[in-house]
């Protein structure tokens, strides 16, 4: 038996570079009493668990080039979860 290399489709790809993009821009910002801030990127965290178990793993080092502009854009922009502690 022949082994067959697994192809992933163009939109297939496209489609998991944009959840890599909106998944990993989350944050969840934690504001104390005094004001300060406590960033976490739990999207980016979440993100590359899927990457890590990701079928086709050819373009693994793209992914995460992705993760890392879209966690990026996540810190400076208002997106994610805000928690404040009183």
């Amino acid at each position: 038996m022949a082994n067959k290399k697994k192809n992933e489709l163009d939109s297939v790809y496209l489609l998991k570079l944009i959840l890599y993009l909106v998944i990993g821009s989350q944050w969840l910002k934690i504001v104390t009493k005094t004001g300060a801030q406590i960033p976490i990127p739990v999207g980016a965290l979440l993100a590359v668990l899927f990457a890590s178990h990701d079928h086709f793993q050819i373009d693994r080092k793209i992914e995460y080039a992705v993760l890392l502009v879209a966690m990026f854009m996540g810190f400076w922009l208002p997106l994610g979860a805000q928690l404040t502690l009183h």
